[in-house]
C-alpha cells in the first residue's frame, strides 16, 4: 500500500517535471527575479499598467446618453485674485519687482521721479490716478512708488483684456497684483472688491481714461473709476502724470526704444463735503493736466496758468487727427526741463 502511494507521488513529480521541461523547451528558462522586476518597472510596462487602470488617474468616461455641460471658465470679472495677495505670493512678487522690474525700468525708461515729498504714509491707503499711454505705465509706476507703498498696492486692470484667458489672469495677478475691473461702466462686483481692498489697507493704481491713448493725447477721465471709489471710501486720490512712456512703447508697437521718462506725483485730493463723483473726477483730471503742464514747462508758469484757468487740457486740440498728431510736441529732454521753481541764480548755486 505504501509502495503504491510512493509510486503515485513519484509519477506526479515526474509528470510535473515533464511539463516544466516542455515549457522550458518552448519558452526558454525562466528569467531571474531581478530581471522580472526590472521588466515590470520599464517605462513601457508602467505606461501599459497605468493605461489599464485609468480611474482615478485620469478622468472617468462620460455616458453617451447624458449631455455634457460646458466647462466653467472663471475668467474676466469672475476670476478670483485672493491667492495673489497671500504672503508667499506677495514675497515672490516683491522679489520680482525689486530685483527684475525696477532695474529693467531704470535701464529702459530712466525715470525722473518728482513730487514724492508730498506723499505721506499718513495718507495711506490712497488711490493713484494716472494718465495712460503705454503698457509700460503700470510697471514703471510700481517701480517708482516708495517702499512703504510699493508692496502693498494692487492694480485695477481691464477684465476684458488682462483677464480674458486663464494664463493671462494668472500672469498679471501674480506679477502686478492686478484685479479685474469693468472699464466701460461701474460694475458692482469690481467696485466692491476695490473698496474692500482699500478698507483692508491696500493702495490702488487706476487709469481713469479706461485705456491707452491712441495718438499720444489724453482721453477724458471716466468718473466711474478713481472718483467713484474715493467718494465711496473717503480715501484720497493722488494724481500722477507719466511723460515719455509712449516714446518707449506706444500702443500697437512690437519693439521697445530707450527714452527718458518723468513720473510726477501731485498733492493728494480728498472729496470735499457735498462733492459728487462728476465734480471730483473733473478735479482729478485738472490736477493731472497741471502736472503735465509743469513737466513740459516749469512749476511757476504751470501754477500761473492754473490760477487763470488756462492750463492746456490733456485731451489736446479738437481738430482733425492729422493736425492733432502735428500738434503733439515730443517729450522734452531732461536737460530742457531741469530748471524748476524756485529758480536759482549763479550766486545761489555757488553758496548752496
Amino acid at each position: 500500500m505504501t509502495g503504491s502511494v510512493s509510486a503515485g507521488h513519484g509519477s506526479a513529480r515526474s509528470l510535473l517535471s515533464a511539463r516544466v521541461v516542455r515549457s522550458e523547451a518552448r519558452l526558454g528558462p525562466a528569467p531571474p527575479v531581478r530581471a522580472r522586476l526590472l521588466a515590470r518597472l520599464a517605462p513601457a510596462a508602467v505606461a501599459k499598467a497605468v493605461g489599464s487602470r485609468r480611474f482615478p488617474l485620469v478622468a472617468p468616461s462620460w455616458p453617451e446618453q447624458v449631455e455634457r455641460p460646458e466647462p466653467e471658465r472663471r475668467v474676466g470679472l469672475d476670476y478670483d485674485t485672493a491667492w495673489a495677495r497671500r504672503y508667499p505670493v506677495r514675497f515672490a512678487r516683491a522679489l520680482l519687482l525689486d530685483n527684475i522690474t525696477r532695474p529693467l525700468a531704470t535701464l529702459i525708461a530712466a525715470p525722473d521721479v518728482r513730487g514724492l515729498d508730498g506723499l505721506s504714509s499718513d495718507d495711506a491707503p490712497v488711490i493713484f490716478a494716472a494718465n495712460h499711454a503705454s503698457h509700460l505705465d503700470t510697471p514703471l509706476l510700481l517701480s517708482c512708488l516708495p517702499l512703504r507703498f510699493r508692496h502693498r498696492t494692487v492694480v485695477a486692470a481691464a477684465s476684458d483684456y488682462f483677464f480674458d484667458r486663464t494664463w493671462k489672469a494668472h500672469l498679471f495677478a501674480f506679477s502686478l497684483a492686478a484685479i479685474p475691473i469693468e472699464r466701460t461702466k461701474v460694475n458692482r462686483r469690481s467696485a466692491l472688491l476695490a473698496s474692500e481692498l482699500l478698507g483692508d489697507g491696500w493702495n490702488l493704481i487706476i487709469f481713469p481714461e479706461g485705456g491707452r491713448s491712441p495718438d499720444g493725447w489724453g482721453q477724458g477721465f471716466r468718473p466711474g473709476g478713481a472718483a467713484y471709489l474715493s467718494v465711496r471710501t473717503g480715501r484720497p486720490v493722488v494724481p500722477v502724470h507719466l511723460a515719455g512712456t509712449r516714446q518707449v512703447l506706444p500702443k500697437g508697437a512690437t519693439g521697445i526704444r530707450r527714452t527718458e521718462t518723468t513720473v510726477t506725483f501731485g498733492t493728494p485730493l480728498r472729496p470735499e463735503p457735498g462733492e459728487d463723483v462728476r465734480r471730483l473726477g473733473e478735479r482729478i483730471e485738472r490736477s493731472v493736466a497741471l502736472l503735465a503742464d509743469e513737466q513740459s514747462s516749469d512749476w511757476w508758469s504751470a501754477r500761473r496758468r492754473a490760477a487763470s484757468g488756462t492750463t492746456p487740457p490733456l485731451r489736446g486740440p479738437d481738430v482733425a487727427p492729422w493736425r492733432r498728431s502735428w500738434s503733439l510736441e515730443p517729450a522734452p529732454s531732461r536737460a530742457a526741463t531741469r530748471s524748476r521753481w524756485p529758480l536759482r541764480t549763479g550766486a545761489d548755486a555757488t553758496t548752496g
